[in-house]
């Protein structure tokens, strides 16, 4: 009797945490393909960022009237605003793959498409303008972003650029005060289950630890701090070679399961401890285009049993205890580095909560769904957590708001190269990778 009262005094219980779903923007439920063209989410995001940005010109340049861009005069100082496009001689077009003169045009698939020769012009209903100027670099800024731009019309019938307004960070909810308990959130991407390259070990490894069979006892009190567990897309890999428009043999088939049951049979364990969020990634059984629609829960006959077990959106949204979280499977940044530049994939993610957008390049050059009266990529409140997955190696930083906004940017590695989870605290929004190995030191 007394050692039966001792186990229970000493079991160590999970913590637990409310959580709230904030994906049902990027729900594609009762959207209909009809023939739209993608003019319409471009017409959308327009207006949704010009009335924006005309309540924060008082505050930015008072004294100058805002004009359109039909409307401008030579030489008159005034603000203008309309999405901005970037011409750029290196981007691939699919004509150039039918061109007779193909054969002298080398046909490279570059890791990134700028050139020096690249310019930006800004549009709005009534037309559009060529930029000119140094405030403005076509290096940093994409096709899709909503701008205001003080200025003047040129001889030339150019516009040249004295200072730019960004949408800037949205308004932030404030963090709850701090309760002093300890609460942990795992993130892990790139499992790339199939793939000849990830090592089961690795991720059976990350499952012991996340449910409390690896370690001492001051392990499994760390382990029982999870509360949440978010699988950042690309969780398995299909051979390519399967999928080629034929008739799957019983072998092909099994190649294409295999992967999935094995995925199911660890995620189960997962969800048998903790509560679980997966998402799609670009090579996922799931739809290509942004927003990503959740994976099938068929596919996890296994996992879907347990209520811990939710599959999600690309985007996703969410908050834990009134910390809200934002995050991709990686496509949006991916993107914008190969028709931009910065110094590190966090100066990618600023910049994408400082346009207010997480996609700015769908759909010219990211694929997403034809809305025709919403823009689901557009930020209205600014996450406390901001992540995305299947990114080269961890990084991390705090971004500082004008107002006060505080927010802590991931990057979060592929999991089955680098055997890298990265784990976040809750309460004070520090953060910290987590390695597993499975190579013997001699």
């Amino acid at each position: 009797m007394e050692a039966m009262e001792v186990d229970r005094e000493s079991s160590i219980q999970r913590k637990q945490s409310s959580y709230k779903s904030l994906d049902e923007r990027f729900e594609v439920q009762k959207e209909m393909y009809r023939g739209q063209q993608y003019s319409q989410i471009y017409f959308a995001r327009l207006h949704l960022m010009r009335t924006l940005l005309y309540s924060l010109i008082p505050n930015w340049k008072p004294h100058l009237p805002v004009c359109t861009v039909l409307g401008l005069e030579e030489g008159k100082d005034c603000i203008i605003v309309g999405t901005l496009y970037k011409h750029m001689k290196l981007k691939p077009c699919i004509l150039d793959e039918y061109s007779k003169e193909r054969s002298a045009i080398p046909l490279a698939k570059p890791h990134n498409f700028l050139h020096a020769d690249d310019y930006l012009v800004l549009e709005d209903e009534s037309g559009r303008v060529k930029i000119r100027g140094d405030v403005l670099l076509p290096s940093v800024y994409v096709t899709g972003i909503v701008v205001a731009l003080q200025g003047r019309e040129t001889g030339e019938g150019d516009f040249w650029v004295e200072d730019i307004l960004e949408a800037g960070l949205p308004d932030q909810i404030e963090l709850p005060l701090k309760s002093g308990e300890d609460k942990h959130v795992v993130f892990v991407s790139g499992l790339s289950v199939g793939s000849s390259s990830s090592s089961p070990l690795l991720f059976q490894l990350l499952v012991d630890h996340i449910t409390g069979y690896l370690g001492d006892e001051m392990e499994q009190k760390l382990a029982a701090q999870i509360v949440k567990v978010v699988i950042a897309g690309n969780s398995v890999e299909i051979p390519l070679g399967v999928l080629n428009g034929q008739n799957l043999t019983s072998k092909d088939q099994s190649k294409l399961s295999d992967p999935i049951k094995e995925l199911d049979i660890l995620l189960s364990q997962i969800a048998a401890g903790a509560p679980l969020d997966i998402m799609p990634g670009p090579n996922d059984p799931a739809n290509f285009s942004l927003p990503q629609q959740p994976l099938n829960r068929c596919l996890f006959p296994g996992s879907s049993a347990y209520n811990t077990f939710t599959s999600c959106t690309n985007p996703h949204s969410f908050e834990l205890d009134s910390v809200r979280f934002l995050g991709t499977s990686g496509q949006n940044i991916d993107d914008l580095e190969k028709y931009s530049e910065a110094n590190n994939k966090l100066e990618f993610m600023e910049r994408t909560l400082r346009w207010r957008h997480i996609a700015p390049t769908a759909p010219n050059t990211l694929g997403c769904y034809p809305f025709t009266d919403k823009d689901p990529f557009f930020i209205e409140s600014c996450p406390h957590v901001y992540f995305v997955g299947n990114q080269d190696k961890y990084e991390t930083c705090l971004m500082q708001g004008p107002e006060g906004q505080v927010v802590r940017l991931i990057c979060i590695p592929r999991f089955g190269e680098t055997g890298i989870a990265v784990v976040l605290n809750i309460r004070n929004l520090e953060c910290h990778a987590l390695s597993f190995g499975t190579h013997l030191s001699t």
